[in-house]
């Protein structure tokens, strides 16, 4: 199974149960990349790909989907640096409900593309983002996720709570993510990422991830839209 599913349970489908893949070129590149590290100075992650594996239709698990897609994009349209990508959108995992956790839920990504750029690069951007938000205190700490290395996580300070609160994700796309897409050194990918209902519930004050879906009267009626 792909590598960055082994950290979630994942909704496959039967309807449609199988997608299209890219240019052969470039499933080759990826097959590549995962079974020996390609041209990306990798071990890779030493196993035999499954084409018929790729293909599996799944309900996506992260918006990093979406981030692939515009990569595919930068490379075919062999765009220009720097590349800025934002996007909103669904995503979904199969757990269990309680106060902290969805099965459908609204995650945030970003990614800078440009050649360069670094991880104090990166630090200054998501404090930058945050700020704008409000949070005034912000620090990163290295972390692990998948696609990136090195990886940190970003925690804010929430003055109602007085405490340090973790908001997500972050790194530099590793050159197994990137090589595959053409993009190689000098030039490098910064991307980060978070769950947008993380953000709400600081807002609009309340502890449980459900009361943003379960429309409650009253407390609709005293929130100033």
């Amino acid at each position: 199974d792909h590598p960055a599913r082994e950290l979630q349970d994942t909704f496959y489908l039967n309807n449609p149960k199988f997608a299209k893949l890219p240019e052969k070129d470039r499933v080759l590149a990826v097959k590549n990349t995962h079974e020996n590290g390609g041209d990306s100075n990798s071990l890779g992650w030493r196993y035999q790909w499954d084409e018929k594996i790729a293909k599996q239709t799944v309900l996506r698990t992260h918006t990093t989907a979406t981030t692939m897609r515009r990569l595919a994009q930068f490379y075919r349209n062999k765009d220009n640096t720097p590349v800025k990508v934002f996007c909103i959108d669904r995503v979904f995992r199969n757990e269990k409900l309680d106060k902290s956790h969805l099965a459908e839920f609204t995650q945030i990504e970003g990614i800078v593309i440009d050649e360069n750029v670094n991880l104090s690069d990166l630090i200054g951007l998501l404090s930058e983002f945050y700020k704008k938000m409000g949070f005034e205190k912000i620090v990163t700490r290295p972390g692990f996720f998948p696609y990136t290395e090195p990886s940190m996580e970003v925690s804010v300070y929430y003055d109602k709570l007085g405490e340090w609160l973790e908001m997500g994700g972050s790194g530099i796309f590793r050159p197994e993510v990137t090589y595959p897409w053409g993009i190689k050194n000098p030039t490098r990918v910064l991307a980060w990422g978070q769950g947008l209902e993380r953000i709400a519930m600081l807002y609009y004050d309340r502890k449980d991830i459900r009361d943003l879906y379960i429309n409650p009267i009253k407390w609709l009626r005293q929130q100033p839209y």
